[in-house]
């Protein structure tokens, strides 16, 4: 057959055998019954396992209230989702002059204050206080975790006498899932504490889709619970500005329910591995460098069996594309070196490196790419100029009988095995 895989902006056509290729594998579609607004509102009108915002605030006798946002590398749509939610928290007797929006910047850097306005919107930014976490500075002690972690999180945060997360929720490649409990941990925790939770992804258990028994997803959770969390709303997009779905309430049903949603919509069942993956990315900007593009390889591991292939397309015109990422690259001779950097002393950025070496001790990964040779040979995958005869190679070192799967936008898929379908 022949199929198309979007790679930067443009589109590569290729040609797969038929008596090889098992499946296609897309996402299916969000079924969207209603706009932004209604869904927002009709979320808030019916919490779970919770009161309407007014009468909790009334309850706790609350006068000062503080939200949780996402920073400028989650296109969550607030200027449908706060209006409607500031709404509620003034009728419950919470003046404007006393809200603050804390943007969860876990590690990374601030929201320049032209980012605030542009997700925001300027009535927002001109209306209530919006500061930027700071995982050095203004933190507070609210005792230890199950696993021996101080949770350590932002002391405006943990002194509100109302506290509301919110949350953009999908696939995440160790955490199964985004979403309102990882406001606390890592979105507004000390660095010491972030890099400790990122170092859990070595885990097995910590992976795409997976949120029973997940290490990080458990002390996620944990941490929310002990932050005091008063009430999240989690919203699932289509696109970066459409609402699909949205729950509102308690902290773990509100985010369950969201991730149910989004389950059911991303995680495609198939019978079993194949010997060989293609992945795309879903062209630029997905694949605007091996950072981004590195989310593909996390779903085509998934359903590759042990000692497969997965074949990658993704441009990389940006290179690798993150300066921590970069230097863990070029300065391991082995992957190896990558693993026990990562135990030893873990930096945002090389994770993503670790990331690649746990899907290579699994599958031989070979790269389409504008990225030269040396550079993919670094990563510890075998570069390729053509996609056929890529799949030619691969066919050849699986022997007659390998099987292939397709997955034209691979990080918006999750997959889980079912002999019965």
């Amino acid at each position: 057959m022949k199929a198309k895989i979007a790679y930067g902006n443009q589109y590569l056509e290729i040609a797969i055998p038929d008596n090889k290729l098992n499946a296609v594998l897309h996402s299916p579609d969000y079924q969207i019954t209603a706009g932004n607004e209604e869904i927002i509102r009709n979320a808030l009108g019916n919490p779970l396992e919770t009161s309407l915002l007014p009468e909790l605030i009334k309850k706790k006798n609350a006068h000062n209230a503080v939200i949780v946002v996402n920073d400028i590398t989650r296109p969550t749509p607030y200027q449908s989702i706060l209006p409607p939610l500031l709404k509620e928290i003034e009728t419950g007797g919470i003046k404007s002059d006393n809200i603050t929006l804390i943007v969860a910047t876990g590690i990374h850097r601030p929201n320049t204050e032209e980012e605030n306005l542009s997700i925001f919107g300027a009535d927002i930014c001109r209306r209530y206080k919006i500061e930027n976490h700071n995982c050095d500075t203004n933190l507070t002690s609210l005792g230890y975790l199950s696993n021996g972690m101080e949770l350590i999180i932002n002391k405006t945060v943990a002194e509100a006498e109302l506290l509301i997360t919110t949350g953009l929720v999908g696939l995440h490649y160790f955490a199964g899932y985004s979403g309102g409990r990882k406001s606390i941990l890592p979105g507004v925790a000390a660095r010491k504490l972030i890099e400790a939770n990122h170092r859990m992804m070595s885990d097995s258990r910590a992976c795409l889709g997976n949120y029973h028994d997940n290490p990080v997803n458990d002390i996620m959770l944990e941490a929310a619970h002990q932050a005091k969390v008063d009430f999240t709303i989690n919203v699932v997009t289509a696109s970066k500005n459409t609402i699909a779905f949205a729950a509102a309430g308690n902290i773990y049903e509100a985010w369950i329910k969201a991730v149910k949603y989004c389950e059911a919509s991303s995680v495609v069942a198939i019978k079993e591995k194949a010997d060989i993956v293609i992945a795309g990315c879903g062209g630029y900007p997905k694949d605007i460098n091996m950072y981004q593009a590195q989310k593909a390889l996390d779903a085509a591991v998934l359903a590759v069996k042990d000692g497969g292939i997965i074949i990658l397309a993704a441009e990389c015109s940006e290179g690798l594309g993150e300066e921590t990422f970069s230097t863990w690259i070029n300065e391991a001779t082995c992957p190896q070196d990558i693993n026990e950097r990562f135990l030893s002393h873990f930096e945002l950025g090389g994770h993503k490196a670790y990331a690649i070496c746990r899907i290579l001790e699994k599958a031989e990964i070979m790269l389409y790419s504008s990225l030269n040779d040396e550079t993919v040979k670094k990563m510890y995958m075998t570069p390729v100029h053509d996609i056929e005869a890529a799949i030619k190679m691969a066919l050849d070192k699986q022997g007659d009988n390998a099987s292939i799967l397709l997955l034209p936008e691979a990080p918006k898929l999750g997959i889980k095995i079912n002999p019965q379908v």
